[in-house]
This record gives C-alpha cells, structure tokens and sequence, in this order.
C-alpha cells in the first residue's frame, strides 16, 4: 500500500516554459497522426481502383466502406486494450509496441488477394492507431504546459491532415495506369506507408520520449518521477537561457498501482455524468462526418462526376489542406477564448455549412471543384472541433482515468459514427442516387449541430488551467494549496 505523498510536479510541469525539449516531444510522438492521415488517404484514394476487375481484390463500393469499418473497429479495439496496458505499464511501453503493430499490418496489407485477408490486415493496422491514440493523447497533454496545451494539442491532431496531403501527392503518381499496372499501384501505396511508420519508430529510439511525471506520480513511484522532472527541468532551463519560476501549487494525493474499470465506469456514469454526455456527442458527430465523407470521396467523384481514378487524389489534397489550417489558425483561440465558445462555434458552424453544401448538391448545382471548395470550408472549422474533442476527453477527467476515458469516448463515440457512417455511405452510394446520399449528409449536419449545443450548455472550461483543476485526481487529499 502508498501511504499519502504532497507533490508539486504538476506545477513543476505547467510553468516550464516552451523549449527545444517540448518539440523533440512532439515529434517523437505527434508525428503518428501523419501515419493515420496517410492511411485513411490511401483506402480513399484506392477504393475505385480496387473495385476494378484487374486489381486483385475487385471489391464493391459496399466493400470498401466495409473495409473502412473495420479499420475504425480495429482502432476502437486496440484503443480499449492498449488504454488498460497504458494505464499499467506506462505511456512509454506502449508507444514502440503500437506503432511496431502499425507497420506490420500496413506492410501485410500491400500482399492481400482476398476480401478476407484485406478486411484482416485493416483492422489490426488500426488496432496500431488506436492505440496510439490512447497513449500519445495521454503523454502530450500531462507533458505540455497549461497555458498552451490547447493550441498544441489541436495542431499535433490536426497534423493527421498533413498526412492526407502526402498520401494523396503520392498516390497520384503511383495509382496512374501508365506507369504502374492496376494491381500494384495500390500495394506500392501500403509499402510506402510502412517506410514512412519505419521512419517514425527510429526517431523514437534515437529520441525516446521520457515517461509522464505524472503517470510515475500516480503510481507511486515517486522517485522516478523527482528524478524525471528534475531531468526535464535542467534540460529546460538550459534551453530557454534563464531560471524557472518557482511552481504554484501542491497537491496531496494517495498512489494506486492500477485504476479498476467498475471505478473508472462509477468516475463517467456517477461522478461526471454530464461530461461523460458532451464526451461522447462531440466523439460521435465528428467520426460520423469524418469517417463517411472522407473515406467515399473519391467514390462520390467518380460514381456523380465521373471524375477518372487517377485524377481523386487532386481533389483530396485542397480538403487535406483546409482541415490543417482550420486547428493552426484557430488554435491559440481555443487558449484564449475558450474552449467551450471555440468548440460549439466550430462544430455549430462546420453543420451549417454542410446543410448548405447538402442542398447544393441536391440541386445538382455544385461540380467536383466547387463541391470540393464547399468541404474546404465545411473541415476548415470541422477540423478544428474535432481536434478538441480529443483534448477535451483528456482534460475534463482525473488523471487515473485519462488513457481508459480516452479509449473509452475513441470506441464508443467512434465506433457508433465511424464504423456506421462508412458502411452507411458505401451503401448511399451504391445506389447511385443523389437523394440518398443527401440523407447521409443531412444526418452529419445535424450531429455536428446538436453536439455544438450540447458542449455550450454542459462544456466545462479548461483553458489554461491545470489538468487537476479541472478534473481532482480520484486519490486527492484535501484542498489544493497556494
């Protein structure tokens, strides 16, 4: 048993002040959002290929959002079970072990010749991701200060679209006929995204990111913990040139070895119901929207624009480009002004812009770079809202439950909007009508809307503020001192 220990480390933690250390975090670890926006990218842009008769799979567009489901179901289940070995082995165990499950998934799919072993290697290639959610949103947000955990946590998820932008520039040339034939252009695709995870996995070793202080903390582990903060403390203060301003705030707390699941599931249901209710609204309308749209938007082009296969790319790399600006730019408002006008706005405001784009395309009065600029738009302020869902799930619940919370709101609110919504769409699409799938927009708008309402009724306020102000660790002891 822990007996109770008073600790400044988080303190410590949030008035560091931004040094080299800080990005050589975020390269080691918020990097993988480039590897899930390649990914995603990739069965995009490949779903009309691998329709075709000569590309080895001959899949139905029903298939494809098919094999986009269980990628996302894979992600679901790699975020529950590495969330649990996050909570009890660390965040640092867990990172070479998700990503290490990434590339060989990625890398076995370039070789599927069957529906099965395709829909297989897909949904243990985001079993990596998932997991990697869990445990990076968890090291990022107890690693950065609080006064821009924010604006940086936006742009580290928003760099998934920078992967977009690579996954399309590169499929534009490897999925053209003339140079490769249809049945190799798309494994060379997969091939590619393994090198870039290989990559990704050597600048962790070389650069390991050190384990949370805070994790070390709750764990009882308390030496560990003086001995990591200490590190990153001089490392800090040599980079920034000057002396670090003394900490707060104390906090007493009793260490645990694990949290139970019936204790975390008593934190959502009992002690935080209506943040359990925003969790879980925002997590849904945003895998909804992304999920469907983004993974058949090259079988929109094709099936109502007859827009050519090797041309789906191009139209892909402008939206990729929209969603990266839309965290960048807004982020720091996010600090500033809040978070919950900033995510209400953006989820409210993305949902009105799709009833807009929804209706021009019923009227058929949108062509594929008009309706392409009308999702530039719509993403731009999706984008960021989605980003902060993430960062919201990660703020608003004690430390003990953060890697399980996360896991739990990435499966259930992504399961139900992006497992459906993909299926759902391929199945709209399928059917060749334009009214169909005006539905399925329809249903995204009004998500996005109701789950912007809900956050600026029951949103809690984080900015700026200290993970443990805003969400008291379960093994607190008494009032925080000054």
């Amino acid at each position: 048993m822990f007996g109770q220990i008073s600790t400044d480390i988080p303190g410590r933690l949030d008035r560091l002040p931004w040094a080299r250390w800080h990005w050589m975090v975020l390269l080691g670890l918020g990097t993988v959002w480039i590897l899930d926006g390649i990914e995603v990218t990739i069965v995009g842009v490949i779903g009309p290929r691998i329709t075709e008769p000569g590309s080895g799979l001959g899949l139905t567009e029903s298939q494809v959002g098919i094999a986009a489901g269980i990628y996302i179901a894979g992600a679901c289940a790699g975020a529950l079970l590495f969330a649990h070995l996050t909570d009890r082995f660390g965040r640092t165990r867990i990172f070479l072990a998700t990503l290490a499950l990434y590339l060989a998934a990625t890398l076995a799919t370039a070789f599927s010749h069957h529906a099965w072993d395709f829909y297989l290697c897909r949904f243990f290639t985001g079993m990596g991701i998932g997991g990697e959610y869990t445990a990076v949103n968890s090291a990022i947000d107890e690693l950065i200060p609080s006064r821009v955990r924010g604006r940086v946590d936006l742009a580290v998820n928003g760099s998934f679209w920078l992967g977009t932008v690579l996954g399309a520039l590169i499929a534009i040339p490897v999925l053209n006929m003339s140079m490769l034939p249809t049945d190799l252009g798309w494994r060379l695709l997969f091939g590619l995204g393994a090198l870039f995870g290989s990559v990704i996995l050597l600048v962790r070793r070389l650069a390991p990111p050190p384990e949370s202080p805070r994790w070390l903390l709750i764990h009882g582990r308390v030496r560990e913990a003086e001995e990591t903060i200490d590190h990153i403390e001089a490392t800090v203060r040599e980079q920034a040139g000057r002396r670090l301003d003394p900490p707060r705030a104390r906090i007493r707390i009793t260490p645990r070895r694990y949290t139970p699941l019936t204790e975390v599931a008593a934190t959502l249901m009992r002690r935080y119901p209506r943040r359990t209710a925003v969790g879980l609204l925002l997590f849904v309308g945003q895998a909804f929207l992304y999920n469907s749209i983004f993974f058949t938007y090259a079988l929109v082009l094709s099936t109502f624009f007859t827009v050519l296969d090797d041309d789906t790319p191009w139209y892909l790399i402008p939206i990729a480009i929209g969603n990266f600006l839309g965290p960048v730019l807004l982020g720091r408002f996010f600090d500033s002004v809040g978070r919950r006008p900033m995510i209400a706005g953006t989820y409210g405001t993305s949902g009105v812009l799709l009833l807009g784009t929804a209706a021009l395309f019923q009227a058929d009065l949108l062509s594929p770079e008009t309706l392409t600029a009308c999702w530039m738009a719509v993403f731009f302020f999706a984008s960021a809202g989605a980003s902060a869902a993430y960062l919201t799930v990660s703020e608003i619940f004690p430390m003990e439950t953060r890697p399980v919370v996360i896991s739990f709101f990435y499966a259930i609110g992504t399961g139900l909007g992006g497992i459906v919504g993909p299926v759902l769409f391929g199945h709209l699409v399928e059917s060749h009508s334009v009214g169909n799938v005006v539905v399925g927009y329809l249903i995204g708008a009004v998500l996005m809307i109701a789950a912007g309402l809900v956050q600026w009724f029951m949103g809690v306020e984080a900015a700026r503020r200290s993970l443990e102000d805003v969400a008291e660790p379960l093994g607190a002891e008494g009032p925080r001192t000054v």
